[in-house]
């Protein structure tokens, strides 16, 4: 595979990854997320979660918490180096919960791993923008 196709293999991923988000699908996320110990996720301004079976719930208590949720993305950087890649993006979220719209931004690392000739999602980092 050339780089061009991994490159557009990483970012297939990562656009399921916000559909999974964006649609509150937990099955989907599970098809898109590493499923071992070693995945890890940060919401922003939240703690380090560690291992899929810790992670899932977060998802699972967002999805619950939230009415709807729309999510553009902007690609800053994708990084890819054998079996290890990453990509930054800005997040420009709008999410609905009980009537209520709140937009936030933030900067988002999502770092996958190629396992069994398939990338998976092992990090999400996403840390608040705030603006001065």
């Amino acid at each position: 595979m050339n780089t061009e196709d991994e490159t557009q293999a990483i970012l297939d991923v990562n656009n399921a990854f916000y559909r999974a988000f964006e649609n509150r699908d937990i099955t989907l996320m599970n098809q898109t997320w590493w499923q071992g110990k070693g995945s890890t996720c940060i919401h922003p301004g939240g703690n380090l979660i560690q291992g899929w079976d810790n992670i899932r719930p977060s998802w699972e208590k967002i999805f619950k918490n939230t009415d709807s949720i729309n999510i553009e993305t902007e690609i800053i950087i994708t990084e890819i180096d054998y079996a290890i890649a990453y990509v930054v993006v800005i997040e420009n979220v709008t999410q609905q919960r009980r009537g209520r719209k709140v937009k936030a931004q933030s900067l988002a690392t999502n770092s996958f791993r190629k396992m069994a000739q398939q990338w998976y999602l092992v990090h999400h980092h996403g840390s608040p923008i705030i603006n001065s």
